[in-house]
Order: C-alpha cells, then sequence, then structure tokens
C-alpha cells in the first residue's frame, strides 16, 4: 500500500488500487470524493471555508475550502469520474480550544452546504466535536476508517500565503 499525505491547502486524486490518502485534523475538514464507477477518489484538507469579502478576486488561495472543493472536483473529472456520481464523505471540524472562535463549526457548515448545492451525495460524516481525527481514505474503493486522536497531533492553523493569480494556478471550473 503506498500512503499519500494531504496537507493543509493540498488536495490528492488517484485511481490507484493500492493508493491510501492520509490526513490528521483539528479544526479543518477534509473532503472524500469517489467516483465508484471509474474507481477514482481523491481527498482534500481546508483550513477555513472562504475568503473574506476583501481578498481579491484574482487570487485563488488553497486554504479555503471554495477553492480546494472546486479543485478537487475538477481533477476527479479530469481524471474520469462523473459529477452526477460523486459520492462524499466529511471529517475534521473540530472545535479543540475551547474560548476561541468556532471555526471548525464554520467549515463544517461550509462542506455540507457546498455538497448540498452541488448534488453531491454524502455518503457519511463524523464532523464536529472537540476531538482531532485521522482520516485514511482509499480513493479506489470508497473506503474510509477515521479514528480519533489526541488533539495534539492534530496540526496548527497556520496558513503560510500561498495565493495564487488564477491564470498561474490554472484554470478553476466554478459550478
Amino acid at each position: 500500500m503506498t500512503r499519500l499525505t494531504v496537507l493543509q491547502g493540498q488536495f490528492r486524486v488517484s485511481a490507484g488500487p493500492r493508493v491510501e490518502l492520509s490526513t490528521v485534523l483539528g479544526s479543518c475538514v477534509a473532503t472524500c470524493l469517489f467516483d465508484p464507477d471509474a474507481e477514482v477518489g481523491g481527498m482534500n484538507h481546508f483550513l477555513l471555508p472562504e475568503p473574506p469579502a476583501s481578498h481579491a478576486r484574482d487570487e485563488v488561495d488553497v486554504h479555503y475550502g471554495v477553492y480546494l472543493m472546486e479543485m478537487l472536483i475538477n481533477e476527479m473529472l479530469a481524471n474520469g469520474a462523473r459529477k452526477e456520481r460523486l459520492r462524499a464523505h466529511l471529517y475534521g471540524g473540530a472545535n479543540i480550544r475551547s474560548g476561541m472562535a468556532q471555526i471548525g463549526t464554520s467549515n463544517a457548515n461550509f462542506a455540507r452546504g457546498f455538497l448540498d448545492r452541488e448534488r453531491i451525495e454524502l455518503v457519511r460524516e463524523d464532523l464536529g466535536g472537540v476531538s482531532a481525527r485521522r482520516v485514511d481514505f482509499r480513493p479506489a474503493s470508497g473506503m474510509v476508517r477515521c479514528r480519533t486522536v489526541a488533539s495534539t497531533e492534530a496540526p496548527d492553523i497556520k496558513p503560510q500565503p500561498q495565493t495564487r493569480t488564477a491564470q498561474h494556478r490554472g484554470e478553476v471550473e466554478l459550478f
């Protein structure tokens, strides 16, 4: 089995039957998408739902779910998936640090709403609470293992500036 780690602000797509995508989440959310007929799937890991209104429109910041969801879907379509067959799992969205903004809740609500708007079936979710999670996803089959881990294992939310202008990043097709 080849294990590929999906870090904050990343997504990966694979059709390999011996590939497993893994991540550890705190308040971040990971979306695991798969097309059971094409046997292709992918995972993203986003820190925040959407950029603030002051964010430049021509920049794609991969820390935001609104971009990573579209990038994941587009890459899956490029690898043979069909949007009407996509199935999803959602994980993470914990509110680990008390007294702080409910970032995990915002991320979870965004992810559910996005799937609903895009008419992508949500097969399973493990969102919210106060515990970090480790997610292992086999993209070709859609199988997922999610388990809680010590909150110290969750990555800190420290988005590094990785904005790119849309023309240099590639095309992002918004549905």
